[in-house]
C-alpha cells in the first residue's frame, strides 16, 4: 500500500466498531497488508480537492523503489482526498505501471472515489488483493474464448446486477464479490416481471447458504455498505442477505448445549451423510431424507441419497435430545428456517418493508424445499417456484443488462444552489457514461442513464440514496421539492419518522449507464383451468414431529400450465424439490411458474 505521510495505520485504527457488540475479545481480520508493506508518501491533498503538499519526481521515484524492493505481485496506491482530485494518485500509478509493469496497481480515485478514508482504503485493498488473480484468470478466459467463439461476447456479472466486459473484471475484480447471488435476483426480478409480481421476495438456497432480496416495483434494492470476510466495502451491491443456511448445514451443540445449525457445512466433499462419500455429521439434507420430503435418487436417478446413512447420523443428537429422529429432524428444519426467516426481516422490516405485501419466490437447489415454512413464519401468503429453480442464477446472467456506475461526492446543502453544483457533477459523470457507451458499443436505443442522490439530515452520518431524475431517466435534476419529498419518504420507511424542519444535504451524485439486454420473453401458452395432475408415486413425508402423512408425488415436467392441485405434496424435478404443505394450493401459471397459495 502507498497512503499519505501519517495515514499508514488508518487500515488497523478503522471505525472502532466491534464485530460483535458484546463480544468485548473479538478481534477485526487483520489487514490485507501487513504494516511492513505498507509504506507512506509525503504528499497532501486538501479537504477542497487544492494540493497542499506537490508530490515531487524524487518522492515518486523513492516510492517505486521501495515497491520494487518489497517484491509484491499488487500495490494498493490510496492517498487522503484523491476523490476530489486524483492527480497525485494517477502520477504514482503511471510511474508504477512504467518501472513495474508486471505489477497490477489499484487507485482508489478510479476504484471507490468516494469521501470517506477508511471505506475507500479498504475497498481499494481488497482489489489489489484480488487483482493478479482474477486478472489472469480474465485475460486468459478472454484469450481461449476468442479461438473457441469468435463471434460470442463474453460479459462478467458485477455485483450490483448487470454484466461488465473482461478488461473492466480484470480491472476492478471487487466488483464481483457477490456477484453469483446477484444474478440469482437479476434472474427472479425478470420472472417477477413475467408474471406481474412487481413485489418479491428471494430465497436461494444452496449446498451452504441461503441468499435473500429484496424486489419491489420490479426493482432489486441496492446496498453502499457491504463487509466481505470482515472488510468493509463500499461499491453499489443487490442488497442480498447471506445465512450459513444451506444442504450442506451440520447441526450441532454449542457449550450451553443449544442445538444450532449452521454455518458449519458438510460442503460437496464428504458431503452430507446421505450421500455415502464418507460424511457422518447430520446436515439440513439428512434431515429432509429421513422426513420424506427428499427422494432417494435425485438429478433424474443418477444420484442416490442413503436414508439409513442420514438416520444414523442424525441418531447421536436425537439420542442427545431424547428426541425420535424424525423430530430431531424436524426441529434441525425448524432452526434453519428460523434463520432464513432472520435474513428475511433484515431485508424487509428493517428497511421498512412488510413481507407480507410480497410473494416469496424459493430457487436454487434447496429454497423450494423450505419456503412453505418461511412463508408461514412471516404471513406470507403466496409462494412463487421458476420452472428451473436450481439454474436461475445462470437466467439471471443471460437476462442481463450491462452496467457501469459512476459515482462523485458532493457534499452540500440540498438546497437550489446546491442543485446548481449538482446538475454540473452529474453532466460530467454523463460525459464519462457516454464514452463507457462508446466504448462498449452500445446502440443509442439501448442506451438508458440513471441519476441518483445520496441525501441525508445533517449530521447524520448515514445516508439514503434517492432517484434524482424523472421516471424515464436521464440526466435532468428533479425539482428540490420532488427531491425531498422522496428523501421524506425513504427515511420515513427506513427509520418510521422524517421531518420537515432540519435542513437535508447531499454528499453523492450517482450516475447509473445501461445497455439493456434484449428482452427474453416465453411463447404464450393456452391455460387450461382446473386440470387435475396425477401424481406419479405416493410416500410417507413428516409435515409435523411425531406424525407422517401419505402425500402425493408429481413430477415437474409434466406438470402443465392450468394444473392444479393441493397440498400436501412434493414436486420434484431435475434440479430441485417443491414441498406443498396441507391445505396449499397449487396452479401452474403461463409461464410454469408454481404459484402456491398458503394457507395460513
Amino acid at each position: 500500500v502507498l497512503t499519505t505521510e501519517g495515514f499508514r495505520d488508518l487500515l488497523e485504527i478503522g471505525r472502532q466498531i466491534r464485530p460483535k457488540m458484546y463480544d468485548l475479545k473479538a478481534d477485526h481480520p487483520p489487514p490485507l497488508a501487513p504494516r511492513h508493506l505498507r509504506f507512506e508518501v509525503t504528499e497532501r491533498i486538501g479537504g477542497k480537492g487544492n494540493i497542499v503538499k506537490d508530490l515531487t519526481e524524487d518522492t515518486i521515484a523513492k516510492a517505486v523503489a521501495v515497491i520494487a524492493e518489497s517484491e509484491v505481485t499488487s500495490c494498493a496506491v490510496c492517498l487522503l482526498f484523491a476523490f476530489l482530485n486524483p492527480e497525485h494518485e494517477q502520477r504514482l500509478g503511471a510511474a508504477l505501471a512504467e518501472a513495474l509493469p508486471d505489477v497490477s496497481v489499484s487507485l482508489s480515485s478510479a476504484v471507490q472515489p468516494e469521501f470517506r478514508e477508511y471505506e475507500r482504503f479498504s475497498t481499494t485493498l481488497l482489489n489489489a488483493y484480488l487483482q493478479p488473480l482474477i486478472g489472469h484468470y480474465m485475460r486468459y478466459l478472454g484469450e481461449e474464448l476468442k479461438d473457441a467463439a469468435p463471434n460470442a461476447r463474453l460479459g462478467i456479472n458485477q455485483s450490483s446486477g448487470g454484466l461488465m466486459s473482461v478488461d473492466r473484471a480484470g480491472q476492478v475484480p471487487i466488483r464481483t464479490a457477490l456477484s453469483g447471488p446477484a444474478a440469482g435476483a437479476i434472474g427472479a426480478m425478470q420472472l417477477a416481471r413475467l408474471a406481474g409480481k412487481p413485489n418479491v421476495i428471494t430465497l436461494d438456497m444452496g449446498g451452504t447458504s441461503a441468499d435473500v432480496a429484496l424486489i419491489r416495483d420490479y426493482e432489486t434494492g441496492i446496498s453502499y455498505d457491504r463487509d466481505v470476510a470482515g472488510f468493509p466495502v463500499r461499491l453499489p451491491m443487490v442488497d442480498i442477505n447471506t445465512v450459513g443456511a444451506g444442504g450442506g448445514s451440520i447441526a450441532w451443540f454449542d457449550r450451553d448445549g443449544l442445538m444450532k445449525v449452521g454455518p458449519l457445512s458438510a460442503g460437496a466433499e464428504p458431503g452430507p451423510a446421505c450421500y455415502g462419500r464418507g460424511g457422518t455429521e447430520p446436515t439440513v439434507s439428512d434431515a429432509n431424507l429421513v422426513l420424506g420430503r427428499l427422494s432417494g435418487e435425485l438429478l433424474g436417478g443418477a444420484m442416490s441419497l442413503d436414508v439409513e446413512k442420514a438416520r444414523a447420523a442424525l441418531q447421536s443428537i436425537s439420542d442427545h435430545l431424547g428426541f425420535s429422529v424424525e423430530r430431531t429432524a424436524h426441529g434441525m428444519l425448524g432452526i434453519v428456517v428460523a434463520n432464513m426467516v432472520r435474513a428475511i426481516r433484515t431485508i424487509s422490516v428493517e428497511r421498512g418493508h412488510d413481507p407480507r405485501e410480497f410473494s416469496l419466490m424459493g430457487f436454487g437447489g434447496a429454497g423450494a424445499l423450505h419456503t412453505g415454512e418461511v412463508a408461514r413464519a412471516l404471513d406470507m401468503d403466496e409462494i412463487i417456484v421458476p420452472l428451473s429453480p436450481g439454474i436461475l442464477c445462470a437466467h439471471g446472467l443471460v437476462v442481463s443488462d450491462l452496467k457501469e456506475d459512476f459515482v462523485a461526492s458532493a457534499r452540500m446543502p440540498l438546497d437550489e444552489d446546491g442543485l446548481a453544483i449538482i446538475a454540473n457533477r452529474a453532466l460530467g459523470l454523463g460525459e464519462r457514461a457516454e464514452e463507457w457507451f462508446a466504448s462498449e458499443n452500445v446502440p443509442v436505443d439501448r442506451q438508458r442513464i440513471r441519476l441518483a442522490l445520496d441525501l441525508r439530515y445533517r449530521r447524520q452520518n448515514f445516508e439514503l440514496t434517492v432517484p434524482a431524475s424523472p421516471a424515464e431517466g436521464g440526466l435532468d435534476v428533479a425539482p428540490l421539492a420532488a427531491l425531498l419529498a422522496r428523501f421524506y419518504q425513504a427515511h420515513e420507511r427506513a427509520y418510521g419518522h422524517f421531518t420537515e424542519e432540519d435542513p437535508v444535504e447531499a454528499v453523492n451524485v450517482r450516475v447509473t449507464a445501461l445497455g439493456l439486454a434484449d428482452l427474453i420473453t416465453p411463447e404464450p401458452i393456452e391455460v387450461h383451468p382446473d386440470l387435475a395432475p396425477t401424481p406419479r408415486s405416493h410416500r410417507q413425508v413428516w409435515f409435523e414431529p411425531d406424525t407422517s402423512v401419505e402425500t402425493p408425488v408429481y413430477d415437474r415436467a409434466k406438470l402443465m400450465p392450468g394444473h392444479t392441485f393441493i397440498g400436501p405434496a412434493i414436486v420434484e424435478q431435475l434440479d430441485a424439490t417443491s414441498v406443498v404443505h396441507p391445505g396449499d394450493r397449487v396452479r401452474v401459471d403461463a409461464s410454469h411458474n408454481l404459484i402456491i397459495e398458503v394457507e395460513l
